[in-house]
Parts: C-alpha cells; structure tokens; sequence
C-alpha cells in the first residue's frame, strides 16, 4: 500500500499501562475495558499469545487473546496498534475504518445466513493509547497457504466471495483490501477479512494495494471508487487458488483459456478498466441465478418517516410564516443584510455590551502596558505609515451608556462596517470551547478561501494570545482548560474576533463569544448582550442528550446524566433573545458535538466521514440539517430541538473538535477536527458573506414549492402545525389561531 505521509503530532506523555504480568513472551496477561457491538461497556481479564504484523506494510498487530470474565474462557483474535504506530493519525485511521466497517456489517448480517461471510466482532476500544479490536477467531486458513483447489470448491468459494461483495456493495461499501491473504476458506465456506480497506463506493481512488491484486485504477489512484474494483481482485485471488501462482497485473492472464471454469465465470472480471468488468451481483447470479436480487439487506430503519415529515411541516412553516423585524434592527429582513443596524449611519456601530450605539472618538483611545493595563493612546507624533498599525492594537472606552459598567471596544471593531457576533452557547463540558477553538484554527488554516473570504486578526496581540493558549496546545494534544467568557463584571468579553473580507472587498468585524449554561444564569448582564447578537452556535452535547448505550462509559467517566429536558442554556438564551413575531429572526446553527463518539452510528458516520467542504450545497445542507434533527428528535426528544423549532433560520451539523475522546488529560493521537468549519460557514452564508444558490434565506430554510402558495384564508391551517413542538417551536398551530380570530372563526 502506498500511504501518503502526516506530519507527525507532539508525542504525548505516554500514560501507565494495564496491569500486566509478564511472561517467557512478553506481557501476556493484561485487564481490558472494551465497547461490545451493542454499545454495553465489558471489563475482562485476558491472556495474549506471541504477536505478529498482520500485513507487513500495514501497522495493525495481531495475536490471539482468551478473555475471562464470566466463568469460562473465551478465544478471539486482538488487532491492535502499538502506543508508537498510535501517534501517527493514518494509523488510527485505518483502525477506525476498520471497526466502522466490522460494526457496520455486524448490524446488518448478525443472527442472519450471511454472518459467517464476515469476521465478527466481539469488542473495541478506540480513544487509547493502544487502541485495539477484538474478533472471534478466523475461521479456515488463508488462501496464500492454500495451493490448488478443486472444481467443486472453486464454485462454492466463487459464490461465496460474490455474495460478500453484493452485501458490501448494497451498503456502498467496497473492500479494496482482497488478497490471498485476506480470504480464508475452512474446506466449506469462506471469510473474508480485511475490512481495513473498505472505502465508499464513488470516493476518489487513492494508491491502495499491491500488484497484481489491486486493480489497475486502484494502483494508480485514478477515478472513483466502484465495486468493480473488488470484482478485479477477487478474479486475481481466485486465479491465485486455481493455477497457483499470481495473475498478471494489468490483464488478463495468458493461459485463462486452459482453465474452463474460471474462463466461463470469470473473463470479462480481468477487463484492465472497471466500465468493462461485470459487477459482484452479475457475477454471482450467473453462478447462482436469482441469489442478487434475494440478498439484499435493509440495516435497521434509523428514522421513521414520521419524523422526517416533522422536519419538512417545521420548514414549510418557517417559510410561510410573516418575516419579523428584529427589534434592534428595524427595517432589516433577515437574509438581506443581516446585522445592518437599521436607523445606524455608516460611522455607528451597536455596542455588544451596552447594546448603545458608539462611534470612533480618536480621544477616547487606549493600548495596555506590559502590565496588561489599559493606558490611554496619544497619537500626536504618530505618522500615518504607524498610525494604523497602532490602532489595530487599540481599544476604545464606550461611554454611551453613563450607566453601564466601564468596558472596552478594539477599535477595528468601529472601523471596518458593522460587526457580525457569534456566540457559543451550551453548558459546561459540551465541547464549546474547543470547537471555537478549532473553528479559528481551521480559519488561520485558510479554510474560508475556498468560500472567497480572507480574514485578518482584529487585534494581532489579542490573536496571538489566543494562537499561544488555546490553538496550539489543543493541536498539540492537550484538553484545554474551561474558560468563561464572562468577566469579573459580570458581562460577555470577545474570545477572539476576526476582519472577514467578502468576495466583493467588504470588510466586517466578526466577533466571538463563549458562554457557558453557568454564565448565563450567574449574570443577567451576560444575557443582556445577547439583544444585540448576530448569530448563535447552539453546541448539543451527545453525552447529556442522548441515552444510547454506547455513550453510557463516557457519562461515567464524566460524572453525568441524561438530561431529557434540554440543555438549561438553550431555554435561557431562548426566553431572553427579543421576539416580535412567531420566530426569533437571529440566524443559528445547532451543533451536534463530540460526534467522534457516535462515529459508527447512522446518520452520523455519514457526515462525519466526509471531507472538508469547497463549496457550499443548499441541498447538501438540507439533508444534513433534516438526518441531525431526525436523530436528536428520535433519541434526545423534542426538548432538545427548542432551539431549531424557536429561530426560523436554523440549520443543525455535526463535529468533532478533537476527533478522539481524552486519555489522562491528552488525545493520544492529538486532536484532530473534523467538520467544524461547517456550522461557521452556514452562519457567513445566512448573513450574505459567502454567496449561495437562493439566496442567505432560502439557504437556511429551503426554496419554497409551488403548491406551498396557498391563500392565508385556505385549509391548510391544519399543515403548518408541527408534531412533537414544544415551548417556542410549534409556531404553525400559533399562526392558525390568529388567522382563525381574524376570521371571525376559532381554530379547530
């Protein structure tokens, strides 16, 4: 296989072993925690026998394990990263793709006629520093220590091996990884091993394999994945088994022709381009005729159509519903120029803290000392090649409000056209600040170029700061600190702003804050701010929300609950937000964090595993919003979506800031984001920084139908109403009542 290279992390500490004795081998004894397929947490102690590289260019170890927990012995296999292999991410990677897959198929062919095609897994612990699975024991032995096979157990082992394949490719799956020595056969059926390998069917082919079992496009990277691909390689294997010796890498072999059986089945399969070979279910309904169509399996309905139903009533009614102007911004539709304040001339910006409007004051200027005390700026005898880059690292004393505790504003928060604030909101440990945290670093990482923005610290000291004590160490491995965005005074303070300049040259400060459940019902000056915020990060914590068994270990680890009423910090900033109509017209996004927990789960393995975006889908978007709102509304309950069913432009991801869950205080393997730029670039495109398809509105709550158009006074009343809402979601019953009294009539 042919890997392409990763910088390597910071090494972390490396932390105490399990208790282990030792042995004439090595440690062979050793108490394991693992996660079983069901998500129920098992503690067994368990005995290793002698290991070996399971590929020799791959890094997985392998040995057999007996584990004794519950009063007799039970035998499997260990596949398992060495604490070194462990610091490298390709590595984890593979092991992660493996267990997704090992899970995955569990689900789907468990207590059926196909298990036994599978290796079967028994348990895995992933977020360690040496992470491992653990499989039922192989069955048979592999084919490169098989020599020459027989007619008859060709045939069984060609069905067999088709039969695999259309159950991978039914789920989209493709096993890259078939060689001699990932098919095993026990002289009646076969297993087929290697699930490191399997990749998405459509993915872009990158080098994976060796010659002449990896297909030609495979070995070369070109193209997409297809399950042809597979189809190559099993030919190759089968080939293998037949003559006994490898086929050629590019074509088919020379002497197929002498092999009747082979050439029958199997010819069109060794095509040097996948377009001409036959799929895996062609291929195996012309050695069993009907057996395509009769396996294929349906995985466990996730969602049921009723609650894909609630998501679409809750859009139709968002869009149908009267647009309000937000109290502080009147005259403003929201998706036009959100953030604009209205009645505000061009050198007035609303104030964060006082929610008073503030102008630039060249005298009311201050800059700290070593002390990090404000001291005020004279800039008599600066020039103008100085002056500018002075003043970025200014701050200006607001006293538009005699009233109102003494606070501060960066002066290129006054300079550069009226500010955008975000703020992250959700109690304490749901991951807040580490997702702002790497939302910043994917920034500085040129993350919005593809999307036509650039960005530029407001304040270089200020983001240096920041870079120094939250970036780097977090890059580095280590969990960050809980820090308030609320200061001693009692009120909100930036966590880090940004200068984002649009695609068309406009510059806008964009400011951040980080306030946790605490803060805000410690302090009513923590919520007066939020009358004047732009756009909020509601950061769901899958550990509080959702009681699936796979989550119970890390509420143990965390000391929590399942809380089935919503997060306390949601319902606060909700009730406090200014509301002039059915919705709050402040733009959102929910959050689905802390997703490396649920990273085998459907629909989260869907999102989770995508790369990172270049553009931004409205569709796309759409059907992320609806998979996330249907697993919280399913699993969390509606409580949990009051934030969505409150703000009529809200669109819900999924993240993980740190892509692993800590050991002892580090990631092993460092952290490592995946998609938390996304729910940031939803926020950009709703306020008119990045250009989208329909417009900032209709990119949060979907372009209209034509049948939508229906007369206030029709009989659609009745489709507005949204099943399940609570509190502020549910508007749609709330608009039937008012059109029903305008009438003259009373809502049935």
């Amino acid at each position: 296989m042919t890997s392409a290279t990763h910088p390597r992390p910071e090494r972390p500490e490396r932390p105490e072993r399990p208790e282990r004795s030792a042995g004439p081998e090595g440690p062979v004894d050793a108490k394991l925690g693992f996660s079983t397929p069901s998500g129920r947490r098992r503690v067994a102690r368990a005995r290793f026998g002698p290991e070996s590289r399971r590929d020799p260019q791959l890094p997985p170890l392998i040995r057999n394990a007996l584990l004794d927990d519950r009063g007799q012995g039970q035998r499997c296999v260990q596949v398992r990263l060495s604490a070194a292999d462990a610091t490298e991410p390709a590595a984890r990677a593979l092991l992660d793709t493996e267990a997704g897959t090992a899970l995955r198929l569990h689900r789907l062919v468990e207590g059926t006629e196909y298990a036994p095609l599978f290796p079967r897994l028994i348990g895995y612990e992933l977020d360690t520093a040496e992470p491992f699975l653990l499989y039922d024991p192989p069955r048979g032995a592999t084919a490169a220590k098989t020599h020459v096979m027989s007619s008859t157990d060709q045939r069984v082992l060609t069905r067999d091996l088709m039969l695999a394949l259309c159950l991978l490719d039914g789920q989209g799956l493709v096993p890259r990884g078939i060689s001699p020595a990932t098919v095993l056969w026990d002289g009646t059926s076969l297993q087929l091993w290697g699930l490191e390998g399997v990749v998405g069917a459509g993915r872009p082919r990158t080098q994976w394999g060796r010659a002449p079992y990896s297909s030609p496009e495979q070995r070369r990277g070109e193209g997409e994945v297809d399950s042809r691909d597979a189809v190559w390689s099993a030919a190759q294997v089968l080939y293998r088994l037949v003559t006994g010796r490898a086929g050629h890498p590019d074509r088919a072999p020379a002497d197929l022709a002498e092999h009747r059986v082979l050439d029958e089945t199997l010819r069109e399969a060794f095509a040097p381009r996948a377009s001409a070979r036959p799929t895996p279910a062609q291929l195996l309904d012309l050695l069993s005729p009907g057996t395509a169509r009769r396996t294929t399996l349906t995985p466990p309905a996730e969602e049921a159509r009723q609650d894909r139903e609630v998501f679409e009533q809750a859009l139709r009614a968002k869009r149908q519903a009267p647009v309000s102007p937000h109290p502080l911004r009147t005259g403003v539709e929201p998706g036009t120029s959100p953030g604009a304040g209205a009645g505000l001339s061009e050198s007035e910006v609303l104030c964060p803290y006082c929610l008073e409007t503030i102008q630039l004051d060249l005298n009311a200027l201050y800059v700290t000392d070593n002390r990090m005390q404000y001291q005020p700026l004279n800039l008599a005898g600066i020039g103008k090649l100085r002056r500018q880059d002075v003043m970025r690292g200014a701050v200006q004393k607001c006293t538009a409000d005699p009233d109102f505790q003494e606070h501060y504003i960066p002066v290129p928060y006054l300079t550069y056209g009226r500010p955008l604030t975000v703020a992250m909101v959700g109690q304490s440990s749901t991951g807040k600040s580490h997702l702002l945290t790497q939302m910043i670093a994917e920034i500085t990482d040129g993350g919005l170029e593809p999307f036509g923005l650039t960005w530029q610290s407001v304040n270089p000291e200020q983001h240096a700061r920041f870079v120094r004590e939250r970036v780097q160490p977090l890059r580095n491995g280590r969990v960050l600190d809980h820090t308030t965005g609320v200061g001693l005074d009692g009120f909100a303070r930036f966590v880090e702003s940004l200068l984002i300049t649009d695609s068309r040259g406009q510059v806008r400060p964009v400011a951040f804050f980080d306030l946790g459940g605490e803060d805000l019902v410690r302090t009513d000056s923590a919520l007066r701010f939020l009358l004047g915020i732009d756009a909020l990060v509601f950061v769901v914590d899958p550990v509080l929300a959702l009681p699936l068994p796979q989550l119970d270990h890390a509420r143990e680890r965390g000391g929590v609950e399942v809380n089935r009423d919503g997060d306390l910090a949601f319902a606060t900033v909700l009730d406090r937000l200014p509301k002039t109509g059915p919705y709050l017209e402040v733009a959102a996004t929910m959050v689905l964090a802390k997703a490396d927990l649920l990273r085998f789960q459907s629909p989260v393995d869907r999102w989770l595993g995508r790369g990172p975006l270049t553009a931004l889908d409205p569709v796309q978007l759409r059907e992320e919003s609806q998979d996330v709102h249907t697993f919280l509304r399913r699993h969390a309950g509606q409580a949990w979506l009051r934030p969505f069913d409150a703000i009529r432009r809200c669109t819900l991801h999924v993240a993980s800031a740190t892509g692993g869950q800590e050991d002892q205080g580090r990631y092993p393997a460092g952290a490592a984001p995946r998609r938390v730029l996304e729910p940031l670039l939803s926020l950009l495109a709703m306020h008119g920084l990045i250009e989208v398809p329909g417009g900032p509105d209709a990119f949060a709550r979907g372009e209209a139908a034509a049948w939508e158009a229906v007369p206030a006074d029709g009989p659609a009343d009745k489709e507005f109403g949204v099943p399940g809402a609570r509190g502020a979601g549910g508007p749609g019953r709330e608009q039937g009542r008012e059109r029903g009294r305008e009438r003259g009539g009373e809502e049935k």
